[in-house]
Formats: C-alpha cells, sequence, structure tokens
C-alpha cells in the first residue's frame, strides 16, 4: 500500500503494530492515548488477534509478560501516570529478556498532571523507573509518519535484543493528524522457537523468569550479560537527524514536538541570515553520542528546548563536548509548549 491516508497519530500506532505482526494487545485508558485501545479493539478482531482492557496498568504489563514469554508479538500502551505503574513490570521482562513494544504518550505531570502533551517522562524512559541495572530501547518520532515506521522499527528492535523497546511520544504527536503511507506489512516475524514457552511436547521443559538464586553468581553473571547486550545495542541501534547543521553556527537541539517547533524558529532565523540547525535525537536510548559530538563540534552555541524543565539536557551537556557556558535551555513543563518567538528571542541574543 503506496498511497497516503490521512491518520490520527495514536491510529497509526495501532495499525502499525498491527502490519508489525502484533496480534496481542493488553492496556487500560488513560488520556491522551486512548485512541490506540479503541482503534485496537476494532481492527485486532479483523486479524484473529487479542485485545483485552485490563483491570489496571499493572495487569495490563504483567499479561504482556505471559503473551510475550509464549512468544507472541505483544504491545501495551499508556500516558505518563500509566507509565509509571507498568515500572515494575519493565524491569522484570528486562530481567527474563522478555521482547515487548510499549507505547507511552507522555502528558503534563508530575502527579496525574494534566492530559496536554509533554516530555517530562525523559529520565524515566532512558534512565529505567524500575528496580535494578537494566535499559530500554527508546524511539522519539516527530511525525504521524514516524510514528507509524518507528513502531514497526520498535518491534523488530524488542526481537533483535529480547528486551523493551519503547514509543515515546506525546499527547500533541498522537492526537493530530497528518498523511502518511502505511508501512508494509512485516512478512518475516522471528522464529521464538528456542526460548518461548510454548509447552514442552517433543522437547526438554523450560522456564522464564527474572529470580536467580542459585549458583550464588548467578544473578551477576545475568547483569554481565545484559550489559553485554546494551553494549551492543548502543553501538548499533543510535538514530538522529541533523537539519542545516553543516554550516550552522548555533544549533537547536530537541526531539519529538519540540523539534517541529524548532524548525518553525530556523525557518525565521534563516531569513534574517542567522545560520541555526536542528539537530534530533530520534533513538533517546541508545543516545546518539558520536552523531551530537559531530554537529556541535561546528557550533558555537547550542540551545535544547524541551517540554519539561530539562532532562534531554543532561545528555546534550554530557556528549557534546561543549562547557556549560555553551549550552544554554529553554523548556516549558507541565503541558505548554514551547513559544518560537521565544526560541527566537534567544537565539538572536547570542548573536
Amino acid at each position: 500500500m503506496n498511497d497516503k491516508i490521512l491518520m490520527k497519530g495514536n491510529e497509526a500506532i495501532g495499525e502499525a503494530a498491527i502490519l508489525a505482526g502484533c496480534r496481542h494487545y493488553f492496556a487500560y485508558p488513560i488520556t491522551p492515548q486512548n485512541e490506540i485501545p479503541a482503534y485496537m479493539a476494532l481492527r485486532l478482531p479483523e486479524v484473529d488477534g487479542t485485545f483485552l482492557q485490563a483491570e489496571s496498568e499493572v495487569a495490563a504489563i504483567n499479561m504482556v509478560f505471559g503473551a510475550s514469554a509464549a512468544g507472541a508479538r505483544v504491545m501495551t500502551s499508556s500516558s505518563s501516570p500509566g507509565i509509571a505503574l507498568k515500572q515494575e513490570g519493565f524491569s522484570y521482562l528486562a530481567g527474563a529478556e522478555l521482547p515487548a513494544v510499549v507505547v507511552n504518550m507522555m502528558r503534563g505531570g508530575p502527579g496525574l498532571g494534566n492530559i496536554s502533551g509533554s516530555q517530562g517522562d525523559y529520565h524515566q524512559a532512558t534512565r529505567g523507573g524500575g528496580n535494578g541495572d537494566y535499559k530500554t530501547i527508546v524511539l522519539a518520532p516527530g511525525t504521524v509518519q514516524e510514528l507509524a515506521d518507528l513502531t514497526i522499527k520498535a518491534f523488530e528492535l524488542a526481537d533483535k535484543y529480547r528486551m523493551v523497546a519503547m514509543i515515546l511520544g506525546d499527547g500533541y504527536l498522537g492526537q493530530m493528524s497528518e498523511p502518511l503511507t502505511l508501512p508494509k506489512a512485516v512478512q518475516n516475524i522471528p522464529s521464538k522457537a528456542d526460548w518461548a514457552l510454548t509447552g514442552p511436547k517433543g522437547r526438554a521443559g523450560r522456564s522464564i523468569a527474572s529470580l536467580r538464586l542459585a549458583p550464588d553468581d548467578a544473578l551477576y553473571q545475568h547483569n554481565m550479560h545484559l550489559a553485554e547486550k546494551y553494549a551492543q545495542v548502543e553501538a548499533a541501534e543510535t538514530m538522529a537527524e541533523s537539519y542545516l547543521c553543516d554550516d550552522a553556527d548555533i544549533v537547536l537541539c530537541a526531539y519529538g514536538t519540540s523539534a517541529r517547533i524548532c524548525r518553525k524558529a530556523i525557518k525565521k532565523l534563516r531569513s534574517e541570515g542567522i545560520k541555526v540547525g536542528l539537530f534530533r535525537p530520534i533513538s533517546l536510548w541508545p543516545f546518539p553520542k558520536k552523531e551530537l559530538a559531530i554537529v556541535a563540534s561546528g557550533a558555537k552555541k547550542l540551545l535544547t528546548v524541551e517540554m519539561s524543565l530539562g532532562q534531554m539536557l543532561d545528555d546534550i551537556r554530557l556528549h557534546s563536548g561543549k562547557i556549560p557556558s555553551e549550552v544554554d535551555f529553554y523548556g516549558t513543563p507541565g503541558g505548554a509548549l514551547p513559544k518560537i518567538e521565544t526560541i527566537i528571542e534567544k537565539v538572536r541574543s547570542y548573536v
């Protein structure tokens, strides 16, 4: 299917998940991602799939654990407070090395906050909100097309590395409608016959668990194994976009909806002869360190723009190679959008 269609962001995620081979979806409703479960409730029965509205977010993530252990391509989705409740399950999935796709369409916080789009969950997503030493692949779309494309990618990466892959969007992206070309249906889903719990008929029994008590060094060895896997992900799976950075004296660093706003500011500033570019991380973990360092090396100043009080800012400071005075920040918490005029004013002040 190559024709463009108009689709809401949340619904594009649902259709892309089905095209990726997802046939099991468990979730509990919360705004602003409710179009995802609504869409999956309609579409999954049409493809002989299973939709179940769980009694809570905790129940949903444990259903994901069970379906993944049985070898299914499985997904759940929620928004910020709901994702917080799923964190224990993410740690269990990591400990058991089970693949799953999780969608977080972020809303304003902390607490229940509000239902506006936000980017206040960056630390939670990239540092891990559950217990122990584990990582989660985190992909940050910037358009409805990318919501669909990166959902397909998330299933691919989750299966490849047997870990959780998260789509980290925001309420604005989920609610907007844009033309997109639906990805092609995935034809070759990797076999999980060598580890999935499909019943021991004709083979020895198996177990999947995150509990490792014996021998004494079992958990130590398992953590070292996970660390080696995460290092492989960091080496192979970084993604970023550089926009007008080749000659830029000032580089804006942003992702998701914030990056869309930055593009508008760049257009105005370029018309004034100010050389401004955009660095947009697409993989938030693994963070595109090398790509950022290359872009930053040619710039005099970086301005990080976020719909938070500065969470990605930590990674920009850490990996850009810039001294603190060369990295500025502008952020809007609580579901507020960055203002194009404020970005323009800050950039003008650097010239």
